[in-house]
């Protein structure tokens, strides 16, 4: 017969109660409620792309998606996608192709709405700020302008 092997329990330390207690004070934060903020945003930034939905045709619109494209067939025999509105779990996107499309447009793009850029034409927010949604209405209006030159509408 093999001998037994021996057989080792190990007793898990616990801390003093006293250590136990993790301090908040130092600690940053949140928002009592991103949720909140992620409405109040996706809210304005939908109230800017719907202010063009005269000329374009919307195809999503939801408590969370938002989705515009152009009424004509001007995309491989279909609507061309414009933009869009999109509320995620971590922040709002706001979708504008145009930029892709004339990447001149650029140009208009102060540093600091350069900084919620995700990709070539995508802006990523947290938190309302008028100031940049602001300029993405002014953005926006010279996109429309872009496709409507371009006989994309």
């Amino acid at each position: 017969m093999p001998p037994k092997k021996a057989t080792t329990i190990s007793k898990s330390r616990s801390l003093p109660k006293s250590s136990k207690k993790i301090s908040k004070a130092g600690s940053k934060r949140r928002s009592a409620s991103p949720q909140s903020d992620f409405a109040e945003v996706f809210s304005t930034l939908r109230d800017v792309m719907a202010s063009y939905a005269g000329e374009l045709q919307a195809t999503a619109n939801g408590p969370k998606k938002y989705y515009l494209v152009t009424k004509s067939l001007s995309w491989k025999g279909g609507p061309m996608f414009f933009g869009a509105v999109i509320m995620g779990k971590a922040y709002v996107s706001y979708h504008l192709m145009p930029l892709y499309v004339q990447p001149a447009l650029m140009k208009q793009i102060s540093p600091e709405l350069k900084r919620h850029m995700q990709g070539k034409s995508c802006f990523n927010f947290h938190s309302p700020d008028k100031n940049l949604f602001t300029e993405l209405s002014v953005l926006t209006k010279s996109g429309l302008e872009l496709y409507r030159s371009k006989a994309l509408l």
